[in-house]
């Protein structure tokens, strides 16, 4: 429950009817769209050390409108029925914006995953798997986990051998699971997919001169300053990437505290610095910040959370000074919050569309296990050698010499993971510009949040009135 009072679900519920109000779908039509079609909540016994624990866990399948539904699976002590029925809900709306086949899906595990060891990780993760499977809620034609807060390639494969222990001869079993290593079919490029369509989307709004001039930005992520809230998969990513495309990180925020720098943080020397001591804590080349949610509301151009629900709210709204704030995570920002941010002229770019990467890159994935071929593999070597044949001809033709470095660059197909980022570079771009023109168009909807649930509750109805069952 957020200080607003509402729950998580609740909240992504409030958002939807405020769109719905600008569209004509029929009430009934909308009261479907948000309803949660399946949901599966298990309880089974685990053996943790030398005594018996009973784990609470969840699969919720939020629409059929697509089949299979797809969504990550997520290990904290936070998870509950109403955060994962949230979490699915935002994954139909997610898919639909970026144009990804699935119907939206969530899962969790009330756990806290550093208090376990690897093997009853392990134990835990197997023994949810075949709850999944026996009561039909995995599949690759059924219902597609992937990573989530918690877990990541290695937790993927584990359910991918259970699964392929009980369906030996489904010749798409691989396809069940997305995140998986790249050694077991996974696909380059989706450990950073989520944070790097954080980046894609965030520099496609900052390309828009007009919409910058009217928050006091010039166009460009190039020399803005940036603070990160999480410093996990998606939030090191993200800061990543924005540094290297030249924006300047001057704050990170993680559970037991920040760090500032006005000057910048050299991100991989931080993320090296965690990996070595295990913690942020008395980094040498930043200021200590104790209470690392007191960072959200220092001077940034971008503000970027990128950690759990609702650390945006009615009580810190107002001394945010962020001028872009892009939700990496799921559900950042509460509604009250977010009208007290509208209201100070920030622009927001929703977790609906921004956090899409990571399910886009998973459609990929889930595609490459279904073709069974990598991508690239067709074409690869046809392409370098028609390049290489024009090159020739104009080093003939011209009597100039282009020089080895710049031939290979000239020359060179693309690998998997050049065609991965691409794809996902030409989703982020085109969905955001399909959310902006709705949002420019319909002078009554007055935040990109709003149309891209426009946008969304669109396709999902018009799924559901192809399938006739609202005729």
């Amino acid at each position: 429950m957020s200080n607003d009072g509402l729950s998580f679900y609740q909240n992504v519920e409030r958002y939807v009817d405020a769109a719905a109000a600008h569209t004509k779908i029929p009430k009934g039509l909308i009261d479907q769209i948000k309803a949660c079609n399946s949901v599966l909540q298990v309880r089974f016994p685990v053996k943790i050390g030398n005594e018996y624990r009973v784990i609470e866990a969840y699969r919720v399948q939020h629409s059929h409108h697509r089949v299979p539904t797809k969504g990550g699976i997520r290990y904290s002590n936070l998870v509950n029925q109403d955060e994962v029925m949230a979490l699915a809900s935002l994954m139909t709306y997610k898919c639909a914006i970026v144009d990804v086949p699935f119907g939206g899906a969530k899962g969790g595990i009330k756990i806290n995953p550093k208090e376990l060891t690897e093997m009853q990780l392990q134990r835990i993760t197997r023994r949810y798997t075949a709850e999944l499977i026996k009561k039909n809620f995995i599949g690759a034609a059924i219902d597609v986990p992937a990573p989530d807060m918690g877990t990541g390639a290695r937790e993927m494969s584990w359910i991918l051998d259970t699964y392929l222990a009980f369906e030996p001869a489904n010749i798409d079993a691989y396809g069940c699971v997305t995140g998986k290593p790249v050694s077991q079919n996974g696909i380059r490029g989706r450990e950073e997919a989520t944070g790097r369509g954080v980046f894609y989307g965030i520099r496609q709004a900052m390309s828009h001169k007009e919409d910058m001039k009217a928050i006091g930005l010039t166009p460009g992520v190039e020399g803005k300053t940036v603070i990160v809230q999480g410093f996990g998969n998606v939030g090191f990513h993200s800061a990543r990437i924005f540094e290297e495309e030249g924006a300047i990180i001057t704050g990170i925020s993680e559970w037991e505290g920040g760090l500032y720098n006005p000057d910048g943080i050299d991100i991989m020397d931080l993320k090296k610095y965690q990996k070595d001591k295990g913690t942020i804590r008395e980094y040498p080349r930043a200021q200590w910040v104790e209470k690392g949610a007191d960072l959200l509301e220092y001077e940034c151009d971008i503000l970027i959370p990128a950690a759990v629900e609702n650390v945006i709210n009615k009580e810190n709204a107002p001394r945010i000074k962020a001028k872009i704030i892009g939700e990496a995570a799921n559900g950042p920002i509460t509604p009250n919050g977010d009208e007290i941010l509208l209201k100070k002229g920030i622009m927001i770019i929703p977790d609906l569309y921004l956090n899409a990467g990571g399910v886009t890159v998973s459609y990929f994935e889930w595609l490459k296990n279904l073709s069974h071929v990598r991508f690239g593999r067709m074409d690869r070597r046809f392409t370098e050698y028609s390049y290489s044949k024009i090159v020739d001809l104009i080093e003939g033709r011209t009597e100039g010499k282009i020089n080895k470095a710049e031939r290979h660059e000239l020359t060179r197909g693309a690998d998997e993971i050049d065609l991965v980022r691409s794809g996902l570079e030409d989703t982020m771009i085109y969905a955001y510009e399909d959310i902006r023109k709705i949002w420019k168009r319909n002078k009554s909807i007055k935040d990109l949040r709003t149309a891209a649930f426009v946008l969304a509750l669109g396709k999902v109805s018009d799924a559901y009135m192809a399938m006739g069952i609202f005729p």
